[in-house]
């Protein structure tokens, strides 16, 4: 289903097409040995939001993540070797905000924002819960947090684009095998809950806004032969509000290469970018 536009005369004045891309690449140096790089380069995109860098800002050298013309922002993990986000983007940003303003999961860098005069785009790296409970206790944590954040957001009166992997499989249809997954993190009750509450308030699943068909994901285990037979889960996601979701006009995933146990998604708007 497509949102309607708040205006009709807004539709006339959209002309501009947004590429955005987001994709966990699981370790960013062992990504770019597998051709990320060289595909990023390619695809003409206007903001590519990065999670799970697993390096230092010192470690991502241009031969890592570099592109000409493009301004990069970081927000590394003070443990090295793990999680970490990042923002690549062809526009300058009048506001650049690194973390939300917690101390225990800035620590672990999962938030870049940038701010421009009518459009918030950022890239966000949703704890994972599956290693014990003591991490599940954690992401618990970051989603009871972050609503605030997401609450100041939508004051700031400007469309958001929040692109990243929210480790949250939100609908049966995000996951092949739902029943065996019921009690697992990543597709709990409450964690589906949380992004059912999200969607209810103002932010809208832009890929499910255009693309309603099942076996559409975007991790796979790397056990078994999982990605050969596509017993995967959608938990990568780029959730907007409304204006900036209903402009979006076609989504993909990319799975002809293997560049981490994510695949890209990529989404085309039709936003006029000031």
């Amino acid at each position: 289903m497509k949102l309607k536009l708040s205006h009709p005369i807004v539709e006339c004045l959209i002309t501009i097409v947004l590429r955005i891309i987001t994709a966990n690449t699981n370790g960013i140096r062992s990504a770019t040995k597998k051709g990320f790089l060289a595909w990023l380069k390619k695809q003409d995109a206007d903001f590519v939001c990065i999670q799970e860098l697993k390096a230092q800002e010192k470690d991502i050298s241009d031969e890592i993540l570099g592109m000409e013309g493009y301004n990069r922002f970081l927000h590394c993990a003070e443990k090295p070797g793990y999680s970490g986000c990042a923002l690549l983007t062809k526009h300058r940003p009048s506001a650049v905000q690194i973390g939300f303003g917690s101390p225990e999961f800035d620590a672990e860098g999962r938030y870049v924002e940038l701010q421009f005069d009518n459009l918030i785009v950022a890239s966000v790296y949703f704890p994972s819960g599956s290693s014990s409970d003591l991490r599940q206790q954690a992401k618990f944590r970051f989603l009871d947090l972050f609503v605030n954040q997401l609450d100041l957001l939508m004051k700031k009166n400007r469309e958001v684009l929040l692109c990243g992997d929210f480790n949250i499989a939100h609908k049966e249809i995000d996951i092949k095998n739902w029943r065996g997954n019921l009690n697992h993190s990543g597709f709990l009750p409450e964690e589906r809950q949380w992004l059912t509450e999200r969607f209810s308030n103002g932010w809208f699943d832009v890929f499910r806004l255009i693309d309603q068909r099942p076996d559409q994901f975007t991790w796979w285990s790397n056990r078994g032969q999982a990605r050969a037979k596509n017993v995967g889960w959608r938990i990568d996601y780029q959730m907007g509000t409304r204006n900036i979701a209903a402009s979006a006009t076609d989504v993909s995933i990319y799975t002809a290469e293997r560049f981490s146990d994510h695949a890209p998604l990529t989404i085309n708007y039709r936003y006029d970018l000031k």
